[in-house]
Parts: structure tokens; C-alpha cells; sequence
């Protein structure tokens, strides 16, 4: 049984055909409408129904929607997605009207996690936590083997909770979100931060961008530090050392088997996983003793939420 999973971001609707390995078969691209709820399930119907043309007569059951928002415990009901412009907005009955098989919405952060722990660095583990450092934080649980949703479809805006009270000032309207110390966010603020005020120190990120402190971002920095540039090197220390405190507090209330570590931040790989490791090792409780849930990074990358929004259709 094949089926489509949609992945709706912020600039791109990213689809593909999912086989029940968790292998994409084929994959299309379309850019993301703005503001336009009707529109955008115009282009998700468009994306699946380029799909299905290309697979055999009803081989695909069923589609997935991997969208960035708060999902309702239904699987239907977008209950908010800033970025797209959606509000108590039924988008699973609105793509189902279009496209004629049984659709399923998921928050993007859940599909992820699903796929990991199916199919990627979370596989052979029944209790996971997977976090991906982004422009902001998203999270997913998988317990029991089992996709964590809570009561009402939200659980996991790990992103949120708060690190530091009266802290920095957070887009969701509190101060002191863990987002805004371990994001990609945090991680150009610090890099930019440091170009300002000691641009010897940041050198050669300002070199790679061509001397505009605006243009110091993620893959700049992420550039400088691979090549061993140490002020580079120290930004993603603090935004490491804040992400491996974050893991301590999880595995205090959750007890995990692992950590899988995802989104862009986690492309610069050992660069932010040993201070994550390190940093988290330090601040778990009931060291020395417990067993320690493993940190590792994730394995499927940016597909990851297609493949998990097409396995839970399946499913």
C-alpha cells in the first residue's frame, strides 16, 4: 500500500509517494500560497494528484499532511498556523473534497518524529524524543511505540516551555522560551551579536558575508565553524549548551530511551552534538547512576516529514 505524504512549509508544499519502507518513490514541489486557505488546499490537491498520474491505477490509499501549526486531536482541524495564515481552519475535509482519499493532518514536528523513530535514528527505540532546532524548536513523542499527541492534539511545543523566567521575549507572547536560547534563531542573534561588538573576533563570518552583519546566518556560521573558526565554534557552544540543558529538564519528566536531534541547526553535526551531549550529561538529574537516554541526530534530514506524514495515513 503506497501512500502521499504532504510536507507544508513556510515558502514550499513538498510531496512524495511513501512505500510502507519508508522509502520516497517519487516527489513534486510547488511554492506556498500565502494567507489562502482555499488556495492552499488547491495546491496540496494539485501535488497528489500529480502523484497519483504518475503511479499505477489505485495503488495510493491514502495522504498525509505534515502542517506547522497546532492540529486538532482529530487530525483535522488546523487550530492555528501563524506562518500560513490559518485559523480553526478543516483542512483535512478541505483536501479530502479535492483529492477523494482519506486524509489525515499532523503537525509537522509529530510527522518528524514518527519517521525517526520508524525509520530513521529512533528506530529499534519504543520511548523517543525528537527535537528539531530550526528557525525556532519543535518537538514530537514517540511512547510505547506510540505517536504522543496529548488530549487535545498539541503535545510537544517543547519550543515554549520556559527556560529563564522574565527572559527573552518570545513570538508566542512569553518571555524566557527555550526557543529563544537553542534555536537557529538564537544561533545567528549570538553570531550577529558578537559580528557587532568584536568584529575581529568575527572575522571570517563577516568575510562570508560579505561584511554585512545582516548576512551572518545559519550556513555562514555553520561555513566558519566547520572550518574551525573560533568564534563560530563558541556560538554554537552556548546554543549547545542551552539545547543540552532543555534535554536534561525532558528526561527528567519523560525518561526517554533517546534524543533524536533534527532541523538545520543539526547539519553542523559533532559541532553542535558534543556540547549538546556534553552540557546534558552535566545537568540530568541523578547523575552519577541513572541510565542516561542516548542523544543522537537525526538520519532522514528534510524528508523526514513526508515520509512520517505518509507512514501515519497508512497507519
Amino acid at each position: 500500500m503506497l501512500t502521499i505524504g504532504v510536507d507544508i512549509g513556510g515558502t514550499k508544499v513538498a510531496a512524495g509517494v511513501v512505500d510502507p519502507e519508508g522509502q520516497i518513490l517519487d516527489k513534486v514541489k510547488y511554492p506556498t500560497p500565502s494567507n489562502d486557505p482555499q488556495a492552499l488546499a488547491d495546491v496540496v490537491a494539485r501535488a497528489v494528484g500529480e502523484l497519483r498520474g504518475r503511479q499505477d491505477a489505485d495503488s495510493v490509499r491514502a495522504v498525509g499532511v505534515g502542517v506547522a501549526g497546532f492540529v486538532d486531536e482529530d487530525r483535522a482541524t488546523v487550530q492555528v498556523a501563524v506562518n500560513l495564515g490559518l485559523r480553526d481552519e478543516p483542512l483535512r475535509d478541505h483536501v479530502q473534497e479535492r483529492v477523494g482519499l482519506p486524509v489525515v493532518i499532523e503537525n509537522d514536528a509529530n510527522a518528524a518524529a514518527w519517521a525517526e523513530a520508524r525509520f530513521g535514528a529512533g528506530r529499534g527505540s519504543d520511548h523517543i524524543v525528537c527535537i528539531t532546532l530550526g528557525t525556532g524548536i519543535g518537538g514530537g513523542l514517540v511512547i510505547g511505540g506510540a505517536l504522543h499527541r496529548g488530549r487535545y492534539g498539541v503535545a510537544a511545543e517543547v519550543g515554549h516551555y520556559r527556560m529563564v523566567p522574565h527572559g527573552r521575549r518570545c513570538a508566542c507572547g512569553n518571555h524566557g522560551c527555550w526557543e529563544q536560547y537553542a534555536s537557529g534563531r538564537a544561533l545567528v542573534a549570538e553570531a550577529q551579536d558578537l559580528a557587532l561588538t568584536d568584529p575581529v573576533a568575527a572575522e571570517r563570518m563577516l568575510k562570508l558575508a560579505d561584511g554585512v552583519i545582516d548576512q551572518v546566518e545559519g550556513h555562514v556560521i555553520t561555513q566558519a565553524a566547520l572550518e574551525g573558526d573560533r568564534a563560530a565554534l563558541e556560538c554554537f557552544a552556548k546554543v549547545g549548551e542551552w539545547a543540552g540543558h532543555g534535554l536534561a529538564d525532558l528526561a527528567a519528566i519523560l525518561d526517554p530511551e533517546c534524543f533524536v536531534l533534527g532541523g538545520g541547526v543539526s547539519d553542523a553535526g559533532s559541532i553542535l552534538l558534543d556540547p549538546v551531549r556534553a552540557a546534558f550529561a552535566r545537568n540530568v538529574p541523578g547523575r552519577p547512576g541513572r541510565r542516561m537516554a542516548e542523544v543522537r541526530l537525526a538520519e532522514l534530514g528534510g524528508e523526514a516529514g513526508i515520509v512520517g506524514a505518509g507512514d501515519l495515513a497508512r497507519h
